[in-house]
């Protein structure tokens, strides 16, 4: 229709014909680019619909609140009576992000001692993991902001991984399963003010963290991190008084993990528990990072194992054009402290759970690597 109008208006060209040729095919083109926005606000409506009413009724209960493992309101995560918190020794590293940690364990059941590994959870064991920032650390337990809760159910064979993450209001956490990012702020120790766009996982990226072999495990309750004293108990034997766990061995026998922060502990000892709780969940034999050859448990003996004068299995941009995981007293020249000092996601190390790096930790490391000398 536009061409035949144009022939008409062409034939005997004219300076006004000409004008008002132009005109016709301006209008023309303002037009269609606006059909064109209507028409792309219209499918941005869609997909937006279309996410909010996404049904992952399959995977879990829509809301946190309906689990009923805290009391109202809920941002207090004051837990119920079948809920326990826990701690650990040393804490995975996400961002600066505090942690409060509960185990739900079903009436009448226990779980049951394990010396090596994480302990064996009956069938409906749930673990839960809030994360959260207080907007000043050095006030950590005020104006408290909660990202998400992470849970770990078991159903009588397997590990299932759900993410929920919380509204701006704080009243209540959804599942999520595509995972998100929170723009998220803090004033830190040194009286500084941080800013991150936190990430929220996804649950395939749930999934291959915990992977262990082909199946979905927990990573952090091992009796050598629940080995430790709060509020003045040591919280296996508590749980042992409890009726929650059996097969508890003589305190003395059960193996401890130190604190990565607790400098009266050698630098040996800080550095490998670090190394552990941020790296050994992939860099083990039976874990995801397996044919690295590369094992990161604190147990770990053989030196070349745990990566001195180990040469990578397959050298590229991870590399970073270093020969060795570590080369002792030297860390610039480490494989291994060039990763975990990196934030390129195609480097950093640990791939998945920070954006940003984890400054006393890498510290940490560079003296280890340094006192190989």
């Amino acid at each position: 229709m536009i061409l035949r109008v144009l022939q008409k208006m062409i034939r005997p060209i004219s300076a006004n014909n000409f004008i008002l040729v132009m005109k016709f095919l301006w209008l023309s083109l303002l037009l269609i680019a606006f059909a064109a926005c209507q028409q792309k606000s219209a499918e941005r409506i869609v997909e937006e619909e279309t996410d909010q009413t996404t049904d992952l009724s399959s995977l879990g209960l829509a809301n946190l609140s309906a689990y009923g493992f805290f009391k109202q309101p809920l941002k207090n995560l004051e837990p119920t009576e079948s809920v326990i918190p826990y701690q650990l020794n040393s804490p995975l590293f996400s961002d600066y992000a505090f942690k409060k940690r509960f185990i739900k364990i079903p009436n009448g059941k226990k779980m049951i001692y394990n010396g090596e590994e994480v302990f064996d959870f009956p069938a409906g064991t749930v673990l839960i993991k809030n994360f959260y920032y207080p907007a000043d650390f050095g006030t950590p337990d005020k104006d408290l902001t909660i990202i998400e809760t992470r849970l770990l159910i078991k159903d009588e064979s397997e590990w299932k991984a759900l993410v929920y993450v919380w509204n701006n209001e704080q009243t209540e956490a959804y599942l999520e399963a595509a995972g998100k990012t929170k723009a998220v702020s803090w004033t830190d120790d040194d009286g500084l003010m941080k800013k991150i766009n936190y990430s929220v996982p996804n649950l395939n990226q749930c999934k291959s963290c915990h992977m262990k072999g082909d199946k979905v495990m927990p990573i952090g309750p091992t009796a050598r991190q629940l080995n430790m004293t709060v509020n003045g108990r040591n919280q296996l034997v508590l749980f042992h008084e409890q009726g929650k766990l059996s097969d508890l061995p003589n305190e003395k026998e059960i193996p401890k993990l130190v604190s990565y922060n607790d400098k009266s502990a050698t630098i040996n000892d800080r550095a490998r528990a670090w190394l552990e709780v941020n790296c050994a969940h992939c860099h083990r034999p039976d874990g995801p990072a397996k044919t690295s050859g590369l094992h990161l448990q604190a147990s770990v003996t053989n030196p070349v194992e745990f990566g001195i004068g180990k040469a990578p299995v397959a050298a590229g941009k991870g590399s970073g054009g270093l020969l060795y995981d570590i080369v002792p007293g030297k860390p610039d020249e480490s494989i291994l402290f060039y990763r975990i000092n990196a934030t390129d996601p195609g480097v950093m190390m640990p791939e998945l759970g920070r954006t940003i790096v984890h400054k006393e930790g890498v510290e940490l490391i560079r003296e280890w690597i340094f006192s190989m000398k």
